[in-house]
C-alpha cells in the first residue's frame, strides 16, 4: 500500500515513521509546500528502519491538478496541516477518492454549515473519505469514550481528561507548545459541558479541578468544551453530565483566564498608535519564543476517560488512562507519538480494507473507528508502545 503524509511539521514525521515501518506499506510520500521543513523530516526520518521507502515532494495544493494526481496514486493519506490548508484539501481529496485522516481540531463544528452541505452534496458518491480530528483529542478521546460507553447498559456521566504537557513546569506558564506551530492554543471563546442532558456554555479554562497521574504528579484540568457530536451516539443518547477538559501544571488556569480578561486574546483588532494590531497575535509572537519547544525539552501526555452509569440493574465506572513520555530512542514527542500515530494508523486500517466507508463524506473518528476496528487501533497503538490501562468497578 502507498500512504500519503501532507505536512512535514512536528506531527508529518511522525505520522511517516509510523507507515515506513510497516512491513505492508511499499511507499510513504511526504509533501510540504517547504523545502526547508521537507529537508528537516528526511534528516529525522534518515536512519530509522524503513526509511528507503519515504519519497519527499514539494506540493502546492493550490495547483489543484497537480494535488489530485499525487493522491489519486495513494491508498490513503494523513494531513498535519494548518486550518486554512485543511479547508483546502478536503475537497481534493474527496475528488480524488482518496480516504484522509485530518490531525486538526477543525470538526464538523468548525466548517461553516453551507459550505458542509455543500461539499456533502458534492461528493456524496466519493470513494474517498474524511475523518476528521482523527488524532488525540479529537480523536482517541472520542473513540474510548464510545468503547466505554458501550460496556454499559446506561451511561449518565462522562468525563474526559487530557493534556499535553512540559515534564518541567517552567515560567512564564509551565507550558510548552508541544503540537506545533507558532500560535498557543488560547481562545477566547467559552468553552461546553452536558449538564442536565443539555449543552450549555461555560466560560473556557474555568472549574479547575485537581487531578493526578501516576509517575507524573499533581495537575489541573479546566473546561475546554465538550465536543457535541458524541451525544449523537445511540450509547451517549441518555447521557445528564458531560465534561471535556484540559490537563496543565497547576495555576497555568487562573493565568490564561487574566489574559482572556484583559481582552488580550481576542482576535478583533485595535488601535495602538494608528497601528491595528490583533492582541491574540501579540501575545503569541512575545510568548512564542517562551513557550516553544526546545531539542532539549521532553514531554508528557495525560488522558484519562471516564463513562459513569449502569450495567446489569447496578451503578457501574469504566475508566480508560494513558500516560505517554517522549520517545528518547526516535526523539519523537509524546504529542507527535499519540497524535500522528493515531492518523497514521487509521489510514494504513482504511487502505488495508479494516475502516469501511462510512457512506457520507465527514465522520469524526468514533464514528469510524469502533468495535473491531477499536482493538486494532489499540494493538497498533501498544506495538509503538503507546499504551492504555482498563478499569470497571
Amino acid at each position: 500500500m502507498r500512504i500519503l503524509v501532507i505536512g512535514s511539521g512536528l506531527m508529518g514525521p511522525a505520522a511517516a515513521y509510523n507507515a515506513m515501518v510497516d512491513d505492508k506499506v511499499e511507499c510513504v510520500t511526504v509533501c510540504d509546500l517547504s523545502n526547508d521543513q521537507l529537508e528537516a523530516c528526511r534528516e529525522t526520518l534518515r536512519d530509522k528502519p524503513g526509511a528507503d521507502k519515504v519519497a519527499y515532494r514539494r506540493l502546492d495544493m493550490n495547483d489543484r491538478a497537480e494535488t489530485i494526481a499525487v493522491m489519486k496514486d495513494h491508498a490513503a493519506g494523513v494531513a498535519a496541516l494548518p486550518r486554512d490548508a485543511s479547508m483546502t484539501a478536503f475537497p481534493l481529496a474527496l475528488e480524488a477518492g482518496m480516504p484522509y485522516m485530518d490531525l486538526t481540531r477543525l470538526d464538523i463544528a468548525g466548517i461553516p454549515r453551507d459550505e458542509l452541505d455543500d461539499l456533502e452534496s458534492r461528493f456524496s458518491g466519493s470513494r474517498g473519505f474524511v475523518i476528521l480530528g482523527c488524532g488525540l483529542e479529537p480523536g482517541l478521546t472520542e473513540i474510548l469514550a464510545r468503547r466505554l460507553a458501550e460496556q454499559l447498559d446506561r451511561t449518565y456521566e462522562l468525563h474526559i481528561l487530557c493534556g499535553g504537557i512540559p515534564t518541567r513546569p517552567e515560567p512564564p506558564l509551565g507550558y510548552k507548545i508541544v503540537f506545533g506551530g507558532k500560535r498557543l492554543p488560547l481562545r477566547d471563546s467559552t468553552a461546553r459541558m452536558v449538564k442536565s442532558g443539555r449543552l450549555v456554555d461555560v466560560p473556557r479554562y474555568s472549574d479547575p479541578e485537581p487531578v493526578s497521574f501516576d509517575g507524573v504528579g499533581d495537575c489541573e484540568a479546566w473546561h475546554e468544551g465538550f465536543f457535541p457530536w458524541l451525544l449523537e451516539l445511540d450509547v451517549l443518547k441518555g447521557l445528564r453530565t458531560g465534561t471535556q477538559k484540559t490537563v496543565r501544571w497547576p495555576g497555568y488556569s487562573n493565568k490564561v483566564t487574566a489574559l482572556r480578561e484583559l481582552g488580550l486574546l481576542s482576535e478583533e483588532p485595535v488601535d495602538v498608535d494608528g497601528v491595528s494590531v490583533i492582541p491574540k497575535h501579540v501575545v503569541d509572537a512575545v510568548l512564542f519564543p517562551r513557550v516553544k519547544m526546545a531539542p532539549e525539552d521532553r514531554d508528557i501526555t495525560t488522558l484519562r476517560v471516564t463513562a459513569i452509569g449502569e450495567k446489569d440493574g447496578r451503578p457501574a465506572t469504566r475508566t480508560a488512562e494513558m500516560i505517554d513520555r517522549y520517545d528518547e530512542e526516535t526523539g519523537f514527542t509524546s504529542m507527535a507519538r499519540t497524535t500522528a500515530f493515531t492518523a497514521a494508523i487509521g489510514a494504513r486500517m482504511t487502505a488495508r480494507g479494516d475502516l469501511p466507508h462510512p457512506g457520507k463524506p465527514f465522520v469524526t473518528p468514533e464514528q469510524a473507528i469502533y468495535g473491531d476496528g477499536f482493538d486494532t487501533m489499540i494493538d497498533e497503538l501498544d506495538q509503538m508502545g503507546v499504551r492504555f490501562t482498563m478499569s470497571g468497578s
